[in-house]
């Protein structure tokens, strides 16, 4: 009664690791978890040539009907590599695993199939929750491709530096705890309300992309140029930069690097962003920007402990193994044409 007035409370208990179910693996690692749900005999062999062309391995979502129609098909993905989960109903679980010639340990609970009771089920015979896919590819999480779209999205995600792989071998692939749904609800509630306020641009499509940019009409002190200058502002996108970070700090410096010129494409692309006479960030990673050409300033006093409170909250949301190595906020800008010139 009460997941029936409340529906978000079952996901809620899921995103928390209730029901064992997995997390995801390493931010900063470009594997993500292929995830493809095939509900015929047909799809399912479509979905295998796909699979062998591009050389990639998936974790197939298959109903267990579809033991009974194509266990050949079943075993040719298991020879294949390829990892076999469960979706809707988790009712012959046994058959579904004698189909595939291997025991399934992962499941698919979505829509009306996601109840406790089905979640009891799971657990009863060993079989873990899958993780939420994402709605775009993100290091370490899964993403959810139909069969009619794979083809496509297999190109765009190679070019775009991800690792498609099953969800099974996704590095550092763990269990959910709590904290990872204390930093969902962060995320939906703070930072994407944020970005939705001002308009912020996500620039964050390739695996080791980590910026976004938002137009500004106002100027922020102690910027020295005149009221309503159009600007751009940069912001980090902290989960992804604190996952490469950990990874290799070198591998963070590149990222940065490489994500100025996804600025500077941008800032000549973008229409909101025509206007901007000016780039700056405030952050307490400085110093690599300060060696990318931008002027460093200080921020007035109230403003600085203002943003220093914000970082810290931000390292404590999303755990950063290690403080930055400057410990007061600072603005750092350039102008657009140094900008464009240097990073363009």
């Amino acid at each position: 009664m009460l997941t029936a007035a409340f529906p978000w409370i079952t996901p809620s208990l899921l995103r928390a690791g209730a029901f064992g179910t997995l997390y995801g693996g390493a931010p900063g690692d470009p594997a993500t978890g292929l995830t493809v749900p095939v509900e015929s005999a047909a799809e399912l062999e479509t979905v295998l040539r796909v699979l062998e062309e591009a050389k990639l391995g998936a974790t197939l979502l298959v109903p267990v009907d579809l033991a009974r129609v194509a266990p050949e098909l079943l075993r040719a993905a298991v020879q294949a590599g390829h990892e076999i989960a469960g979706t809707g109903p988790p009712i012959g679980i046994s058959k579904l695993e004698a189909a595939a010639g291997q025991p399934v340990t992962v499941w698919a609970l979505e829509g009306a199939a996601l109840t406790r009771k089905n979640l009891a089920a799971l657990m009863h015979h060993g079989v873990r929750p899958l993780p939420f896919p994402q709605a775009a590819a993100q290091p370490g999480q899964t993403v959810r491709v139909l069969p009619a779209e794979l083809a496509a999205t297999l190109t765009e995600l190679k070019t775009l530096g991800y690792r498609p792989a099953p969800v099974r071998a996704i590095p550092g692939l763990r269990s959910a705890k709590p904290r990872d749904l204390l930093i969902h609800v962060y995320s939906r509630t703070v930072e994407d309300r944020f970005a939705r306020d001002h308009h912020v641009i996500d620039l964050a499509q390739r695996a080791d992309a980590v910026m976004r940019v938002a137009p500004r009409s106002e100027v922020m002190p102690p910027l020295p140029l005149p009221p309503h200058t159009p600007t751009a502002e940069l912001h980090l996108h902290s989960p992804r930069i604190v996952g490469i970070n950990a990874r290799s700090s070198l591998a963070a410096y590149r990222a940065y690097q490489r994500s100025l010129k996804d600025v500077a494409a941008a800032l000549q692309t973008r229409p909101e962003l025509q206007g901007a006479q000016a780039v700056y960030a405030v952050t307490l990673f400085h110093s690599p920007l300060e060696r990318n050409g931008f002027t460093l300033l200080d921020l007035p006093p109230q403003q600085a402990r203002w943003f220093g409170f914000g970082f810290r909250l931000l390292r404590a949301v999303y755990g950063t193994p290690k403080p930055p190595s400057e410990g007061t906020p600072k603005m750092a800008w350039m102008t657009r044409e140094a900008f464009v010139a240097r990073h363009g």
